[in-house]
């Protein structure tokens, strides 16, 4: 089998599996079909991008494990014309995501290598309606609120007021809460008109959310 057959292969398994592991959203597993995850794991762990499992990243953090991803997208429920924003940049995986499905997807991380990295990916794939920015995750972006939907992808004890805050009525936050070192919660928060709803969706694990810049890398 040739190279490229062998990735066309993985690509296939990928797919299944995401299925399999709950991920049903028709535009959700649309996106993830478009974004290859190959351009977002680099060095050592290049060959298992394809594998549902989380991977480490430079600055200490991880590219979340595929299903995760999916389920946290689904759970989302982005319409084109929707407003995101993310906390956690990551490696640019899920913003990649979101910018399929979303209007505009802005992406805050504390680390700047990492908002660097990740912005040169999105310029090289062509992904122009992504926004990125080095700054403190917790407090979101005020300037650019309100937002249809926001995600996080690291852990805090709670939802943060200043997301809450940021977030339009009837729109939709996912995050992982719960202590760093022990399972959180995967809970979805419904903002309404008399206040928030919360949801439980699934035990996750997630790096914890930080406050404050990440030292320069």
């Amino acid at each position: 089998m040739t190279d490229d057959a062998t990735i066309a292969e993985r690509k296939m398994q990928f797919l299944f599996a995401l299925r399999s592991r709950g991920v049903t959203d028709k535009a959700t597993l649309e996106a993830m079909e478009k974004v290859d995850r190959g351009n977002f794991v680099r060095g050592i762990f290049a060959a298992r991008a394809y594998e549902d499992m989380p991977l480490p990243i430079a600055c200490g953090q991880t590219i979340s494990q595929p299903s995760v991803v999916g389920l946290m997208t689904q759970a989302l429920k982005v319409e084109p014309r929707h407003r995101v924003l993310e906390i956690g940049t990551g490696s640019g995986y899920q913003a990649a995501i979101l910018s399929q499905m979303a209007r505009r997807v802005y992406t805050i991380d504390r680390h700047q290598r990492l908002v660097r990295d990740a912005q040169a990916l999105f310029d090289h794939l062509g992904l122009g309606n992504i926004t990125t920015f080095a700054a403190d995750g917790s407090h979101g972006l005020a300037d650019q609120a309100p937002f249809d939907r926001i995600i996080v992808t690291a852990a805090a004890e709670d939802a943060p007021g200043p997301l809450l805050a940021q977030l339009k009525i009837n729109g939709i936050m996912v995050l992982p809460v719960g202590q760093s070192d022990n399972v959180q919660s995967l809970i979805r928060v419904t903002r309404l008109e008399t206040g928030f709803d919360y949801e439980e969706l699934r035990s996750v694990r997630f790096v914890p959310l930080v406050e404050g810049l990440g030292k320069e890398d």
